[in-house]
């Protein structure tokens, strides 16, 4: 559990982060990604937010349920995670169609996908005990 709480630390601290500079027009200019003021797709950026604030929520929620011994966390952890990488594929997907690689948007939209990957096969796996083991 110690790499899944780092981990989900990070994460949803950093979506918090960055909808924060975000809605404060905070990111530097030369870490735009292509087209970053075009209306359609400002909306398309701005679609995520709900699906960002609920990772999130639910991220913190199991690491609080976690932190109580109720098994609950489990259940969240796992939506967190799906969640996460539903939010990462979809950012590859649309910038994979689009012809648009940026190094930067990408590293961190692969890291969304990769990561629970690994988590969600172990929660499933070993959440059948009803252990508290990762």
């Amino acid at each position: 559990m110690k790499k899944l709480k780092a981990i989900f630390l990070i994460t949803d601290i950093g979506f918090m982060f960055y909808w924060f500079v975000t809605l404060f027009h905070l990111i530097p200019q030369n870490l735009l990604f292509k087209d970053y003021t075009n209306s359609i797709l400002v909306a398309w950026n701005w679609s995520f937010l709900t699906l960002d604030m609920c990772i999130s929520i639910t991220g913190f929620l199991s690491l609080y349920l976690y932190s109580k011994r109720n098994v609950l966390w489990r259940k969240f952890s796992l939506i967190s995670l799906v969640l996460t990488f539903c939010s990462g594929l979809q950012a590859i997907s649309f910038w994979t169609i689009r012809h648009d690689f940026d190094l930067l948007w990408w590293i961190f939209n692969l890291y969304l996908m990769i990561y629970p990957i690994f988590f969600i096969k172990r929660i499933l796996c070993d959440g059948l005990d009803g252990g508290v083991k990762i």
